[in-house]
């Protein structure tokens, strides 16, 4: 019984600690992503490395500082941020991107928020290093709506 028991608490932390490896659940904060995702959504996040990402995915960046703006509660520290991928290494840079390559060089990747009047992305801070990828949003969970 006892056995059992221990047996059956290894598996349980081993499963809670693969996905807490694996798996992230964040917040949406912010309107960078409407209509696709609203303030408050709850997002399933999976942590993967650049190559599983495709254009068109949902990703969580680490993008750089936002610089101050007196409506960024946030500025001068990284947040995570909900992004569409846009342009992967090897693809056309998209035209609202102001960088002089044509072509995303490997290792970096585009990403712009749904809501282009409201989103800090690509469109200011250019190419996103494979580095600042936390993960791809597999789901929905719950909506901010209540």
């Amino acid at each position: 019984m006892v056995v059992a028991t221990v047996v059956v608490a290894s598996s349980l932390v081993a499963a809670w600690w693969a996905m807490r490896r694996w798996l992230l659940v964040v917040t949406v904060d912010g309107s960078s992503m409407w209509p696709t995702y609203r303030e408050g959504d709850r997002l399933l996040v999976r942590r993967v490395g650049l190559d599983r990402v495709r254009e068109g995915r949902v990703v969580v960046v680490a993008l750089p500082p936002v610089p101050r703006i007196d409506t960024a509660p946030d500025w001068g520290r990284r947040v995570l941020m909900v992004k569409r991928v846009t342009a992967v290494p090897g693809d056309a840079v998209p035209p609202a991107v102001p960088v002089p390559d044509t072509r995303v060089p490997p290792g970096s990747f585009v990403v712009m928020g749904d809501n282009p009047n409201g989103s800090y992305d690509s469109r200011t801070v250019g190419f996103v290093p494979a580095s600042a990828l936390v993960g791809m949003v597999v789901r929905l969970m719950a909506t901010g709506e209540g």
